[in-house]
């Protein structure tokens, strides 16, 4: 349980390491190499604790190393003992992650077997293994569902496929190439996903061996080779806590310089920051996120894959859009239920409407299937407090800003899940004068 006592305006600094949409992903891509690999800037959450527990029941050897004289995290890992694990315990160490799907293509090519748990995820949308499973199949993989989960085998090596995805997912995007680079031919992958965090992803493959190239038309073509090297490599920066950040700067009234963020990744954001009302300074080790002072600007608002507005942004945003006049409008496409952390901004005193038309941009998939999707904020409005139960990671962190701008003691609970993405979130909220309290 967290209590806090809002009203106050954040002020000061606070440090991003590497993404946590990239930093899980490139440890599993250690499996893929015959040589250590050494990933720096890595946060301290909890998701790279799973990782790194998955990958010691492999047989991979992961340590921590000091870089340089910074405290700035880096992890070697070494597979050149990769070894099945025990499924009881590749169970009951992933817990609800997401992430031991993404073990299969490297456990296949370097064990021919693999086994995936029942998996879980935040409440904020449908997320199929379905297609994952297709994919695997498609590249040769011969797959069992059990009570306990699906085991994967590969009697010969894997060889290359198209695939052409109905929805440009991140997660299917990985799952492709962590499989593709050491598949025997070429696969071509329609429709890809393109976001940094990828095309960082492509740039660690590459620097173990692998061919890949990326066209301007979502087409992500991949030849396969016999073997790949271990690589070093520093995680680009979180741009989702970057502009968590941001946002609660924006609607506790504050002025956070957040160390390390990083402009290009970001560009989508900051305009719709400046549109807000919000002003940014661009330093050559990060952003200055202020609010000016007056009135914030209501805007429409829709969520799309890269190079669009992130999904992953707008739960922080509109905590602040409850602070700015007029209605503001907003349309998610990305994920059908992701508006359902709006109930305790409405407990707390927001005017938020939720609709299941497609609202402010052009009709999505969602918009004939019954979700809330869109919805209206009328502000600004301020926030009294409030006690809450954390939905999911980001809507997690979205209420605590939320009881950080509203006026007197709140209550959140559940805050364990949001130590997945935000790294020392409680430490950084005090460094930035927040009154906050575990109980």
């Amino acid at each position: 349980m967290l209590e806090v006592n809002g009203g106050n305006p954040l002020t000061g600094t606070v440090r991003v390491r590497g993404a946590k949409n990239l930093v899980p992903k490139a440890m599993v891509a250690s499996l893929l190499a015959e040589t250590p690999s050494t990933l720096r800037g890595v946060p301290c959450i909890s998701d790279v604790d799973i990782v790194t527990g998955l990958l010691e029941l492999h047989g991979v050897s992961v340590t921590q190393h000091p870089d340089g004289d910074r405290p700035d995290g880096e992890l070697r890992m070494d597979p050149t003992r990769v070894e099945q694990g025990a499924i009881a315990d590749i169970d009951a160490h992933a817990g609800s992650s997401r992430i031991p799907i993404l073990f299969c293509g490297p456990l296949l090519h370097r064990l021919g077997r693999a086994f995936i748990p029942d998996l879980g995820g935040c409440r904020i949308g449908d997320r199929p293994i379905d297609f994952h499973l297709d994919v695997l199949r498609s590249f040769g993989a011969q797959i069992e569902k059990t009570a306990g989960g699906i085991s994967l085998t590969a009697p010969t090596r894997l060889t290359g496929t198209k695939v052409e995805l109905p929805f440009p997912s991140v997660g299917a995007t990985e799952q492709v190439l962590l499989t593709a680079v050491r598949a025997q031919g070429l696969t071509e992958l329609k429709n890809a996903a393109v976001e940094p965090e990828i095309l960082d992803l492509v740039a660690i493959l590459q620097k173990m061996g692998a061919i890949i190239s990326v066209d301007t038309d979502r087409v992500i073509r991949i030849e396969g080779v016999d073997s790949l090297n271990g690589y070093t490599h520093r995680a680009l920066p979180d741009r989702i806590e970057a502009a968590s950040w941001a946002s609660a700067a924006l609607a506790t009234g504050g002025d956070i310089f957040v160390e390390g963020a990083d402009q290009p990744s970001m560009l989508t954001f900051l305009n719709t920051f400046r549109k807000a009302g919000g002003q940014f300074t661009v330093k050559e080790n990060g952003i200055r996120f202020t609010h000016p002072g007056g009135r914030l600007q209501s805007l429409a608002l829709e969520t799309a894959v890269h190079p669009g507005f992130m999904t992953d942004w707008q739960q922080p945003f509109v905590v602040a859009l409850t602070q700015a006049t007029g209605l503001s409008i907003l349309h998610e496409t990305v994920y059908e239920n992701r508006l359902g952390f709006t109930n305790a901004l409405v407990k707390m005193g927001a005017q938020i409407q939720l609709y299941r038309e497609c609202l402010g941009g052009t009709p999505c998939r969602f918009g004939q299937r019954n979700f809330r999707h869109s919805a209206v904020i009328s502000g600004p409005t301020p926030l009294k407090s409030a006690n809450i139960d954390v939905p999911d990671l980001r809507g997690g962190f979205s209420h605590v800003i939320a009881a950080l701008a509203a006026e007197g003691r709140s209550e959140v609970s559940g805050i364990e899940i949001i130590n997945r993405g935000y790294e020392d979130f409680i430490a950084k909220l005090d460094g930035l004068g927040a009154q906050v309290s575990l109980t």
